[in-house]
């Protein structure tokens, strides 16, 4: 696409925005040809307008951009916001290991893929211990592989309070939004985790939301030029209306000029008929036919016709 035509077509469309009343001047017919060569080239052979297709396209291109950025979502979990146990109750070593022993069971539900069983039990764990910053990762990341990304996010803020030192709530946050397509707060996640303790997952999945990132601004940034474009055809095609609109009223306007002169041309010969001189010409030759040579001798009906000076 050249900028510079672009540029162009957008202040020839400005003016016309500007002062509509533009078009009533006669010498904008040579730029109502050069609107139509514009436009020629979104006409298609059968002759229908290009322009049809381009809102097409850009409706195609909405609907892909919304695919795209929604491909990868879920709707977000609306589940009652899971027990976070109670920060303020006094722990005992005996209460301690007890939260140890459910995590551990916890840990074995997840390798029989008994998914619920094992959230049920880290939130055992976590009322036996609410102030275990790990447990509610542990918890988070089951979350997360039960596709409830709110409820894992609940947990990780829970940890990240707890914890501020570790990478690990802020990790998995960053999944939990991976799966909302919360793709800049996954990155910032991402890249708090990398700054407390980089691991290689860590850092590939950093990688790989920036490049989402980055495709979804120049995808975005396509579809914008796309939209823009379109803009400006619309405007050009109300101008070529308008100038197309001038033109017709113009022919009217000529053929009532050349009407009107017909008319006068015809009212002055009907006046000449309604002269007294001229019907008392016309009578006497009626009556004696021969009196038309006396006419004609001395032209009388010719003086009568002339114009006085």
């Amino acid at each position: 696409m050249d900028l510079r035509r672009v540029k162009n077509l957008q202040a020839l469309a400005k003016v016309y925005s500007q002062d509509p009343g533009l078009v009533e001047a006669n010498q904008l017919t040579l730029l109502r040809t050069h609107v139509e060569n514009i436009l020629h080239t979104h006409t298609n052979i059968s002759g229908r307008k290009a322009l049809d297709e381009e809102e097409e396209i850009t409706n195609s291109d909405e609907h892909d951009l919304e695919m795209d950025e929604d491909s990868e979502s879920l709707e977000a979990d609306q589940d009652t916001p899971q027990e976070m146990g109670d920060e303020n109750m006094r722990l005992t070593s005996e209460m301690m290991d007890q939260a140890d022993e459910k995590r551990e069971e916890a840990f074995d539900a997840i390798e029989k893929d008994d998914l619920q069983r094992a959230t049920e039990l880290f939130t055992d764990a976590i009322k036996l211990n609410p102030q275990s910053s790990v447990t509610y990762v542990n918890r988070a990341s089951v979350f997360v592989k039960l596709k409830k990304p709110n409820a894992a996010i609940r947990d990780c803020d829970k940890a990240s309070e707890l914890n501020r030192k570790s990478a690990q709530p802020y990790k998995w946050r960053g999944k939990a939004h991976m799966l909302l397509g919360h793709w800049e707060k996954a990155a910032e996640d991402f890249t708090m985790a990398c700054k407390l303790d980089c691991d290689e997952e860590t850092k590939a999945l950093l990688q790989m939301v920036q490049l989402k990132i980055q495709n979804s601004m120049e995808y975005r940034h396509k579809y914008e030029q796309k939209l823009e474009l379109k803009e400006i055809q619309e405007r050009l095609e109300k101008v070529r209306l308008a100038l197309e609109e001038q033109e017709r009223i113009q022919r009217e306007e000529n053929s009532w000029d050349e009407m009107a002169r017909a008319g006068r041309k015809h009212l002055r010969s009907f006046l000449t008929l309604l002269d007294p001189r001229v019907m008392m010409a016309f009578l006497d030759v009626v009556w004696n036919p021969e009196n038309i040579y006396k006419y004609r001798k001395k032209n009388i009906l010719i003086k009568f016709t002339q114009k006085p000076h």
